[in-house]
């Protein structure tokens, strides 16, 4: 390699959540299968965080994942790999107690723990605290230069993986007493656990009910209104079919599909993910609300068929008015806080990378264009840029999901290794590029 080349990375990651830490380690493993050292690809990750941290204000003591615990960074890539959740187990000295507990899915707060202890080896790989505001196509559109704060980094490749942001109804704004599902944990614990009176959260799906759940034990004198369009919650399907939507082979269906196809199985199976909850927290819920109707002491209500027709916010409270619609009647509830559990949204891949997302091809829609190995289509660009998140359009519901990280990782870095790696000009002056 030319002393220049050495200040190129194969790879840039944006972000190092649990796609890009799977897809850090995918590096890994690859660079330890080669035989020859110009084979082996150089990779580094940004990371805004100033350490790792996955959905940090959900993670309730008694939540559990909803994937198998088999679906982790490694194992549907590599079953061999020792950064498998069996192999973290092993090396926290819990394998036989996992074995006993008898349940394929682990508590949310350990699955969260075997991220940050494969992420902690991997720490060489990553630089926290750094946040990257422009990606710029240099060399011809053959590098890119990646901006973040006082340094940039020079790649043939980049992969954007900085996850979803959160959603809120159109008019709602965050505040002292506004919040979304995904800061409750912080927000709630401002609170003495006698001090508030009533919490109301508004949602239907898994973050709702959890959130739910969570507030009505924690904070045993308050009551807890749920607020939702539907009827009643909805029980996630995990049966053992549609739970095949979430192979790896159904990925390659779906991204050959008709667009007319695509639509139709992403709504028949869309009640294996999307505002629907798990069947055991439903049953807890509803027996939970009939014990207090029997002991006369009614603290959890849900407000089926109802929506919020009204907020003000104050620093001490708020002032919601729900309507049920059915019958258009209203009610004014007073409230210490109120949780809006109305989902995420993927972040615009295109505003992220800056320059470089001009270059990003869309299709009629407005939705990016993206190849099977996830590669975005560009225009005057023969570097790469991945993308993992956001592509439900082209890969169907796993996109935004862990069930498809290890497998996808795996991908990606085949697809970077096969690129052809371009003669680069001459020697020039990259004095702006760091790996610090």
């Amino acid at each position: 390699m030319t002393p220049q080349d050495t200040d190129v990375y194969d790879l840039v990651g944006i972000g190092f959540g649990p796609s890009n830490l799977a897809l850090a380690i995918a590096v890994e493993e690859h660079n330890a299968r080669c035989l020859r050292p110009e084979d082996q690809l150089r990779a580094i990750f940004l990371e805004k965080q100033d350490d790792f941290g996955w959905h940090r204000g959900m993670l309730f003591e008694d939540a559990t994942m909803q994937v198998h615990f088999l679906k982790d960074l490694v194992t549907m890539r590599n079953p061999a790999s020792d950064f498998s959740f069996v192999s973290y187990l092993h090396a926290r000295d819990r394998l036989a107690d996992f074995i006993n507990y008898k349940s394929m899915y682990p508590l949310r707060v350990e699955f969260h723990d075997y991220l940050y202890w494969a992420a902690t080896r991997m720490r060489d790989s990553v630089r926290y605290g750094r946040t990257v505001t422009d990606v710029v196509p240099v060399e011809d559109g053959i590098l890119l230069d990646v901006v973040a704060g006082d340094r940039t980094f020079r790649a043939r490749n980049v992969s954007v993986a900085v996850g979803l942001e959160s959603s809120l109804p159109p008019g709602i704004q965050p505040s002292e007493r506004v919040w979304h599902n995904l800061d409750i944990l912080h927000r709630a614990a401002s609170f003495d656990v006698a001090s508030p009176q009533r919490f109301i959260v508004v949602g239907a799906g898994q973050s709702a009910a959890e959130s739910v759940s969570f507030l009505h034990q924690t904070y045993p004198t308050a009551e807890v209104c749920s607020v939702f369009f539907r009827y009643g919650y909805s029980p996630a399907d995990d049966s053992n079919y549609a739970n095949g939507i979430f192979d790896p082979e159904a990925v390659d269906l779906y991204f050959d599909a008709p667009a007319d196809v695509k639509r139709m199985l992403f709504d028949y199976h869309r009640n294996t993910n999307y505002s629907v909850v798990d069947g055991d927290l439903i049953t807890d819920l509803y027996r939970r609300e009939y014990r207090e109707r029997i002991l006369g002491r009614p603290r959890l209500r849900m407000l089926n068929a109802s929506r919020i027709a009204d907020l003000t916010a104050r620093p001490d409270g708020v002032t919601a008015v729900v309507e049920h619609m059915p019958a258009g009647e209203r009610v004014i509830l007073e409230a210490d806080a109120i949780v809006f559990a109305t989902g995420y949204q993927p972040v615009d891949v295109a505003r992220l990378l800056g320059r470089a997302g001009e270059s990003c091809r869309r299709d009629a829609e407005g939705l990016l264009r993206v190849e099977r190995d996830y590669r975005v289509v560009t225009d005057g660009l023969r570097a790469g840029i991945y993308v993992q998140g956001g592509t439900e359009h082209a890969h169907g519901i796993t996109s935004t999901l862990l069930s498809a990280v290890a497998v996808r990782s795996g991908e990606i870095v085949t697809a970077i290794a096969a690129a052809e790696r371009l003669p680069l000009p001459e020697q020039r002056s990259l004095a702006v590029v760091s790996d610090r």
